[in-house]
């Protein structure tokens, strides 16, 4: 069973997107360092913002990619190449449509599901669907030609709430994950709904 190595929150870069849904990846990211200690710094060599912290005595890397979210691929491949990581070694938090915010899922390979930044990932690994996902739900505006503006839309403060409800019991199933259990980290974050 693969261990997880490294941990990228994709996101939209500036601070007109930091409150955004389709920036719930880093919303993750800024959960776990502010429990972990340490910080995000910018790193041009992963066209992003880079960290590297201790979770249960295994060492992580941490990226959240300062491209546009459909240009994340070259930060991922960037990461991936410098430290010699296996596709099965990463775990992409992201934003999910298809699920009600307060709700999160472990996933493993699989298509982007149109979501930009997966798609981009997917590519720039060579299409290697091998990776980790966690699926952070944020809801459907119940229309598609709504989903953009909805994604690039601030949630509501009942809806933001159940959105960092759902990423702390994330955080809560992180260390199975990260150590290969992904049976334990799913039965538990699969039955939480905030």
């Amino acid at each position: 069973m693969s261990q997880v190595k490294a941990i990228i929150g994709l996101a939209n870069p500036g601070t007109e997107y930091e409150a955004t849904r389709h920036n719930a990846g880093a919303w993750l990211l800024d959960t776990l360092l502010r429990q972990a200690g340490g910080e995000l710094r910018p790193d041009k060599k992963f066209l992003g913002r880079y960290a590297r912290i201790q979770l249960d005595g295994q060492e992580l890397h941490l990226l959240e990619p300062t491209t546009f979210m459909n240009r994340s691929g070259g930060a991922v491949a960037a990461l991936v190449k410098f430290f010699k990581l296996a596709p099965d070694e990463l775990l992409v938090a992201h934003d999910e449509l298809d699920l009600p915010p307060g709700t999160a899922r472990y996933k493993t390979g699989g298509g982007h599901g149109g979501h930009n930044g997966l798609r981009d990932i997917i590519r720039a690994l060579g299409n290697d669907k091998g990776f980790h996902r966690l699926r952070i739900g944020i809801g459907h505006p119940g229309d598609a030609r709504q989903v953009t503006n909805y994604v690039l839309g601030r949630p509501g403060k009942a809806e933001r709430g159940a959105i960092d409800a759902a990423i702390d019991e994330c955080l809560a199933t992180l260390p199975q994950a990260v150590a290969g259990d992904w049976t334990k980290a799913m039965q538990r974050l699969h039955s939480f709904k905030a």
